[in-house]
């Protein structure tokens, strides 16, 4: 995945500017920055959502000229990604029908991915029956029906509370060790960027550009309490606060 001089207006105004990255094979990259300063719409030209007013988004070499179904995409309001009137089965079938995957394949499969996120037993509840992280569980269960090479997650977690955010955290690294998939994932919260990414994003807002880009060397599998402790993270999370706070000023 590749962003090359990527500028984006709309109504005549520039989003982000002159925007240089590449996220190789597997790798988890995080961008972060202030509000407004077009996180979400770098997402959205990854996903082939928007397309640049300059330069090109690629993917595997190839132009990002509409969504792919290998490409899926994790959204922080799961309450509206999700069907009310399927069941936990009935949605991560959505993503199987769409696929056509005969029906007689569908029943292991789903069973599989359920539990796989944790969610075993649950496949005949609906949305509003489940808490706010099963229904985000049910969600990358979905996008894990799509078998994707590559993730999309925008704030996926910033609407659950620190201890069903720290564990969705720890699965979805379990998980993209797993599938080998390649993600990029936009998150507010700096402390959430360094554990989870191989490299940090920047941006500065109006219009966005990157200000900061920094490697996590810091070992895996990650550990919410020995990884938040190690000096290296420490000096990070200071790093990207400081480039926050001027960033804000």
């Amino acid at each position: 995945m590749a962003f090359a001089g990527v500028t984006l207006q709309l109504g005549g105004k520039t989003i982000v500017e002159n925007i240089d990255f590449t996220v190789r094979q597997g790798e988890f990259v995080c961008i972060i920055g202030a509000s407004g300063c077009g996180k979400t719409t770098a997402l959205r030209l990854a996903a082939g959502l928007y397309q640049p007013s300059a330069g090109a988004v690629t993917f595997e070499g190839k132009p990002m000229l509409a969504p792919r179904r290998d490409i899926a995409i994790i959204f922080q309001d799961y309450g509206k990604a999700l069907l009310p009137w399927r069941t936990a089965a009935g949605n991560v079938s959505l993503a199987l029908e769409a696929a056509s995957v005969p029906a007689a394949k569908r029943g292991p499969r789903i069973a599989e991915l359920l539990a796989k996120v944790g969610l075993p037993g649950h496949a005949n509840k609906y949305p509003a029956e489940m808490s706010g992280g099963m229904q985000q569980r049910l969600q990358i269960a979905r996008c894990l029906a799509q078998d994707p090479v590559a993730l999309l997650m925008d704030e996926p977690f910033g609407a659950l509370d620190a201890m069903t955010r720290q564990g969705l955290q720890d699965e979805v690294l379990s998980l993209v060790a797993a599938s080998g998939a390649t993600v990029l994932f936009v998150t507010h919260d700096l402390e959430e960027a360094i554990y989870l990414g191989d490299r940090v994003i920047g941006l500065l807002p109006h219009p966005g550009r990157i200000g900061i880009e920094v490697t996590v060397d810091l070992p895996r599998p990650r550990d919410q309490l020995a990884t938040r402790e190690h000096p290296e993270f420490l000096r990070l999370r200071r790093e990207l606060f400081d480039f926050i706070k001027a960033s804000e000023g």
